[in-house]
């Protein structure tokens, strides 16, 4: 276990309560604030765009789409349209929290459940469900590897786990009141974590932990 190393944060941002889900198109950090998607610069850590969609949970990105925990659903969404595509049932039923995309298919975090379940992005079937020990915020993958993180109190952790066990490999703790509602790597060595009610988005280098 290792102290996480925050090396940036963005925000608070200007009529933004709170963030949930966050992804990385590999140019922008997107976030969501309850009513819209956000992009920021990483560089400047300024919004540069939004969209208007139902945001309240945890937010993907496929490579080209948008995918976006709205209540009981995820939506598919164009960034180059803002078009909602369709949509399917969250299996969590409206307590999902995270959000990822890898191996062609979309990871889902259930809060309260503290379970994170893979599931096909066509039909919303449940493919496989992980059990972790701790209330289950953001998810995602890095170096092929499925990482995931809590919120109890406001304690927050990242855990590299067995994508098949929920075994827990690895973890970085956050600073007390440091807490994580949304996580994505950068496919490098570093992970944008929301930070809730906060209303920023800290960044964790990864590099040395074991």
């Amino acid at each position: 276990m290792k102290q996480a190393d925050i090396v940036k944060e963005y925000g608070p941002f200007p009529g933004v309560e709170a963030v949930h889900g966050v992804t990385y198109d590999g140019e922008n950090v997107w976030f969501a604030s309850g009513d819209k998607l956000n992009a920021i610069d990483p560089a400047s850590g300024k919004i540069k765009r939004s969209i208007g969609v139902v945001a309240h949970a945890g937010t993907a990105f496929d490579g080209r789409y948008l995918y976006q925990i709205a209540e009981a659903r995820i939506q598919k969404i164009d960034p180059q349209t803002d078009t909602v595509l369709g949509s399917i049932p969250a299996p969590g039923g409206g307590g999902d929290s995270g959000l990822a995309w890898a191996e062609g298919t979309l990871w889902v975090g259930h809060y309260r459940e503290r379970k994170i379940y893979q599931v096909d992005p066509e039909t919303g079937k449940v493919l496989r469900t992980i059990q972790s020990n701790l209330f289950v915020t953001g998810v995602t993958w890095l170096d092929g590897e499925l990482w995931h993180a809590t919120w109890e109190a406001d304690e927050s952790e990242l855990r590299r786990v067995d994508a098949k066990t929920g075994e827990v490999k690895e973890k970085l703790v956050m600073p007390q009141g440091a807490i994580i509602s949304g996580l994505e790597s950068d496919g490098r060595d570093q992970f944008f974590c929301g930070g809730g009610k906060t209303g920023k988005v800290r960044v964790v280098h990864r590099a040395g932990a074991a």
